[in-house]
C-alpha cells in the first residue's frame, strides 16, 4: 500500500511539474504601452484624448483635399491592416485610420466599454475631431459591423460604406471558428486568454483565415498582432468585448434601415465569416452590391490590395467621390 501511495505521489508531482513547465511556456506577460508606442507608431501617427477620455492612436494620410474615407480595422487587429490601401488610394482620398478601443496603441479606455455601440460612438468622436460633415467608411470584419452601426446611428454623417468580410450577420449554429476564435465563446477559455496567448496561437489564427498563408503571413505581422494584444489592459478589454458578443444580438434585423450605398467585398476562401453571410448581407442592405474574390480569404483588403482598392475607387467615383 505504501509503495502504491509513493508511486501515486510521484505521479502527481510529475504531472504538476509538466503542467507548470507547460504553463510557463504558454503564459505571455503584459507589455508596456510606452515601449509599443515607440515600436509601432509611424511619422503619420498622432495621439489625441477624445471627449470620452480615450487616448486614440490616429493616422491622417493621403490627399487632404480629397473625400474622407475612414478605415476601420477588425477584431484584435490595428490600423496597420490598412497600410496597403493607403498606398493605393492616397492619391485621391483623405484616409483616416485609427485603433479602436481595446486595440492597437489606443488600448484600454476609461469607459472600459468595447461593444459595437461604443465603437460606433468612438468613431463619431473621430469624425467630430476632424470636423467632417459626411464620410465614407471602410470596415473589415468587426470593423464592418462598427461601420454599419455608425450608419444606423448617424445616417446624416454617412456617405457610403465599403464592407470587407463584414461582421453583423447572425452566425450559423454549426459554423466552426478558426484558431483563437474557437475559444472566445467559452467563459473559462476567455479567462485563460488573459494570461495564455502564445505566439503560435496568433500565427495559427492568421494563417487560418487567409487564402495563401505562406506568401501572406510574415513573422513581423505575427509579432505585431501578438505584442499589441499584450499591451497592458488590452487582453482584459478583449475578454470584455468577446463576452459582450453573447449578450447583444446581430445587427442583421437593423440593416434594412441603412440608406447609405454599400459595396461588399468578400474572399471566397474566408473561413472565419463565410461568403454566404456576405450574400445575405447584400440582400439585407438596400442599394448594395457584392464583389467576390476567388483568391482571397478574410483579409481581402490586405491579401489583394490592388484589386480591392481599385474596386473601391470605382465604387466611390461612381458616387461622385473622387
Amino acid at each position: 500500500m505504501a509503495r502504491i501511495l509513493v508511486a501515486f505521489t510521484v505521479f502527481l508531482l510529475g504531472t504538476l511539474v509538466v503542467l507548470l513547465l507547460g504553463s510557463s511556456f504558454l503564459i505571455s506577460s503584459d507589455l508596456l504601452r510606452s515601449d509599443l508606442v515607440e515600436k509601432y507608431r509611424s511619422d503619420a501617427s498622432f495621439f489625441y484624448r477624445l471627449p470620452s477620455g480615450a487616448v486614440a492612436h490616429i493616422r491622417d494620410e493621403g490627399n487632404r483635399d480629397g473625400p474622407p474615407l475612414l478605415l476601420i480595422h477588425g477584431s484584435n487587429a490595428s490600423l496597420h491592416t490598412w497600410e496597403p490601401w493607403v498606398k493605393e488610394l492616397g492619391d485621391s482620398y483623405r484616409l483616416i485610420s485609427f485603433d479602436l478601443p481595446g486595440h492597437g496603441l489606443t488600448g484600454q479606455t476609461l469607459e472600459d466599454d468595447y461593444t459595437i455601440d461604443a465603437m460606433a460612438r468612438f468613431t463619431k468622436e473621430i469624425v467630430d475631431l476632424f470636423k467632417l460633415d459626411r464620410v465614407s467608411l471602410a470596415g473589415n470584419s468587426m470593423g464592418g459591423a462598427v461601420s454599419l452601426k455608425f450608419a444606423i446611428d448617424y445616417p446624416q454623417y454617412t456617405k457610403a460604406l465599403v464592407l470587407v468580410s463584414s461582421g453583423g450577420m447572425s452566425r450559423d449554429e454549426d459554423a466552426e471558428s478558426v484558431g483563437a476564435f474557437n475559444l472566445v465563446g467559452n467563459e473559462t477559455a476567455r479567462g485563460l486568454m488573459r494570461y495564455i496567448t502564445p505566439r503560435f496561437m496568433i500565427a495559427g489564427t492568421l494563417r487560418g483565415v487567409v487564402a495563401d498563408p505562406d506568401n501572406f503571413v510574415t513573422d513581423e505581422m505575427v509579432t505585431r498582432y501578438w505584442e499589441l494584444l499584450r499591451m497592458t489592459g488590452s487582453r482584459d478589454a478583449s475578454i470584455k468585448r468577446f463576452a459582450a458578443y453573447e449578450t447583444r444580438g446581430p445587427l442583421e434585423p437593423l440593416l434594412p434601415a441603412v440608406r447609405a450605398p454599400a459595396l461588399i467585398l468578400w474572399g471566397i476562401q474566408d473561413t472565419l465569416i463565410p461568403v454566404t453571410q456576405g450574400i445575405r448581407m447584400t440582400q439585407a442592405l438596400p442599394g448594395s452590391n457584392i464583389k467576390i474574390y476567388p483568391n482571397a480569404g478574410h483579409l481581402a483588403h490586405e491579401e489583394i490590395p490592388q484589386k480591392t482598392a481599385a474596386d473601391t475607387r470605382a465604387f466611390l467615383e461612381n458616387l461622385g467621390l473622387k
